[in-house]
């Protein structure tokens, strides 16, 4: 299993001064309360995104920036709050000040063209702080812009459309909602769109609230003490892309026992890669390691949201367990953690969680240490039929590896199979041995025993 080294691009990219993209029209001057599911610490971070287009001879003479700058403010009217201004109320809790403000935009062209990303677009990206330019002051949580869009025109007539989005506004459903539109209003076909819809109550913790489960995705959790490194904050990180196609999931498959095979492609591939970190960065072999699936509870809901619903939906699943059981025990053992953590997700567990956000809210902090690993899967959500007007996105997805998250996005490789690619971010010899530990598993004789039987795992991990 090779990972695909970085591009040697260089990208010089003309940017015009940003600015604010307010409504097209006049908005309700209100304030609006996030959910509890909204206020969750762990969501308190900004989501990036990049979607990557061809040229498009009908378009010939538009700039693709003009006509989504144009777009975006007619969806603004639509969806006003991402308009607005986070403030924070009574203890803690984030509130929206839609005041019209707007949202940042950036127009740009650069020196490339969409050939010189190579023959397959897969994160980290070259020089993505140059193709989503994070303004100085804009990244804050409070009183800040609740999204950033730039639009950089290529040399070739594509273009790249990244955003940055406040996670605690929406979810990736939600920002695919309101991508849409602005795409729909873009080549004005706003006639059959989804209405908005607020109502952040629905996911608000019962009066009075009650935590009902443990929530090991918000344990205290210290950093624990490796052989090469210490924490994620090394200057020496590196961050790769690895590609997973049909070939390398059967692979995969066939190290499972029977009764497992037919497990998710998310479970399978969150197991191998939980399994591979965990050994490569050279922890004690009994110190604790943990794996926060980001999940979406939307269909556990009843009765089932609005449509148009566009805040959080994610909560955090978490599977625990020591170093030394992944390497010890075949990858059936990551699967069936990673299964148990996934079930564990109900209506009821979701308002244990906005309990959770309610009771201890400010004193919760997302682990972010070499020994806690984050996933999410955004190849469902289909942010590559996001169109406005240039056809489908050669390319949409997440746009790298965030401290100790990665997410799975869809790509192709150079065969033009169609796969999952995730962006993991390490040390550099830690990044060596991550991808020595995948190529060992998949060079690993299948399980061919019939008759193989569920793995116990133990309560004592």
């Amino acid at each position: 299993m090779a990972a695909l080294s970085d591009i040697p691009l260089t990208v010089t990219v003309r940017r015009c001064k940003p600015e604010f993209v307010a409504p097209a029209k006049p908005t309700p001057c209100e304030q609006k309360l996030l959910s509890d599911i909204d206020d969750q610490a762990i969501l308190r971070l900004q989501a990036r995104l990049v979607h990557f287009y061809r040229h498009e001879p009908s378009m010939e003479g538009k700039h693709p920036a003009e006509v989504i700058r144009t777009a975006l403010a007619q969806a603004l009217v639509l969806y006003y709050p991402f308009a607005g201004r986070l403030r924070e109320g009574a203890n803690g809790k984030l509130i929206v000040d839609c005041n019209g403000e707007g949202v940042l935009f950036i127009q740009a062209d650069a020196d490339v063209t969409l050939q010189q990303f190579g023959d397959t677009l897969q994160p980290p990206f070259p020089c993505f702080d140059q193709l989503l330019f994070d303004v100085p002051g804009s990244e804050g949580l409070l009183n800040c812009p609740l999204l950033l869009i730039q639009v950089t025109r290529l040399k070739c007539g594509g273009f790249i459309f990244a955003v940055r989005l406040n996670h605690v506004m929406s979810d990736g459903p939600g920002l695919k909602q309101f991508v849409s539109t602005v795409a729909a209003m873009a080549r004005g076909e706003a006639t059959h769109l989804i209405p908005p819809v607020w109502e952040r109550h629905l996911l608000d913790a019962p009066n009075p609230p009650r935590v009902t489960f443990t929530h090991h995705e918000y344990d205290e959790v210290e950093a624990a003490a490796t052989t090469t490194t210490t924490s994620l904050s090394s200057d020496n990180l590196v961050e790769r892309s690895f590609f997973f196609g049909p070939a390398e999931f059967s692979l995969l498959r066939r190290l499972l026992p029977l009764h497992l095979r037919h497990c998710s492609k998310f479970e399978l591939l969150t197991a191998f890669l939980w399994r591979c970190r965990s050994l490569a960065i050279n922890l004690h072999p009994d110190q604790e390691v943990r794996l926060l699936c980001v999940v979406s509870a939307r269909s556990k809901i009843e009765p089932p949201l609005p449509q148009g619903y566009y805040g959080n939906t994610v909560v955090f699943l978490a599977a625990i367990t020591r170093v030394k059981n992944l390497g010890e025990n075949p990858l059936g053992y990551a699967v069936e953690l990673v299964k148990q953590a996934k079930a564990s997700l109900t209506e009821e567990y979701v308002k244990s969680v906005a309990a959770l956000m309610v009771i201890r809210g400010k004193r919760l902090h997302f682990p972010n240490v070499i020994g806690s690993f984050s996933i999410t899967d955004l190849t469902k959500l289909g942010l590559e039929d996001v169109d406005f007007g240039w056809g489908k996105a050669v390319f949409a997805g997440g746009a790298r590896a965030v401290g100790v998250m990665s997410s799975f996005v869809l790509a192709k490789n150079k065969k033009g199979e169609v796969g999952t690619a995730v962006a993991i971010c390490l040390p550099a010899p830690a990044i060596e041995r991550f991808a020595e530990e995948m190529d060992n598993m998949l060079k690993q004789q299948p399980i061919e025993d019939k008759k193989s039987k569920s793995i116990r795992i133990s309560s004592a991990m």
